[in-house]
């Protein structure tokens, strides 16, 4: 697997750029400008692990094809932590996973590094609703391992909100076919400011689905499910508690522990 990363500006130019094989690893000695994009490409599919913000721990997926993440500025950057994407040097890695890595048990559905825009990079998370297309509500927020519950808006209380909408639905993409046995969920518990979800269904791309029942808890809730190879899951119909007066609830994170096959 050769891999590359390359930083480009605004007007497509290239900024900065290393490659490898089986690794590759890029000083950029220069500030973030608006416009700027950061991608990670392989010259075939694989898993890889990699650190493309220094700030960011390192993350582990499937690199199905160019994986491209803008830098964020202004509103989008509030949903990462202060310290990610600043300065005047940055160190970006990225390699091709181990055996060891690949075959372990985890959360598949973990990749701090999603964004709207990646189509390339696995897993990935979707939504037919976020509240007002704020960054602090986007689906994103449910998959990058921050299970912090007991606020609501910029990080650290980043999380998926679904603008009130009955209907609202987000999707996990693995990219390819997993193992999955477990799933977690953490519910954003700012109370009273904010409602919960009694119920819910996961449906899966093989067709079947799970009814899921919650606790009014800001806690990572856990449910053993029967185990099957799915290439995505949907998390749906969402019941809220209906003697609550709060209209709002939302998802801090979305946790599928499995295998890849």
């Amino acid at each position: 697997m050769k891999l590359s990363i390359t930083i480009t500006g605004a007007d497509g130019g290239v900024r900065a750029s290393a490659s490898g094989e089986g690794s590759a690893r890029l000083v950029h000695a220069a500030a973030y400008q608006p416009g700027d994009t950061i991608r990670l490409e392989s010259d075939v599919p694989g898993f890889v692990v990699c650190q493309l913000e220094d700030s960011m721990a390192p993350s582990y997926g499937y690199l199905k094809a160019g994986f491209a993440l803008e830098v964020p500025f202004g509103e989008k950057r509030v949903s990462y932590s202060p310290k990610c994407f600043t300065g005047d040097i940055h160190l970006l890695w990225g390699r091709e996973a181990e055996s060891g890595e690949i075959s372990a048990y985890r959360n598949l559905a973990l990749n701090p590094l999603d964004s709207h825009i990646n189509e390339g990079l696995f897993p990935h998370a979707f939504a037919n609703v976020e509240t007002r297309g704020e960054s602090v509500f986007a689906a994103r927020n449910a998959i990058n391992g921050n299970i912090t519950s007991e606020g609501h808006g910029p990080w650290p209380y980043e999380s998926w909100g679904i603008n009130q909408n009955p209907d609202a639905e987000m999707t996990v993409d693995f990219g390819r076919t997993v193992s999955i046995d477990r799933l977690v969920f953490t519910l954003r518990a700012d109370f009273p400011h904010d409602n919960w979800w009694k119920r819910a269904t996961v449906r899966f791309s093989d067709g079947s689905s799970e009814t899921i029942r919650f606790v009014k808890s800001g806690e990572p809730q856990s449910f053993d499910i029967a185990a099957r190879e799915v290439s995505s899951l949907t998390l749906s119909e969402l019941i809220k508690d209906e003697d609550d007066p709060s209209p709002f609830p939302a998802l801090v994170q979305l946790e599928c522990w499995g295998r890849e096959i």
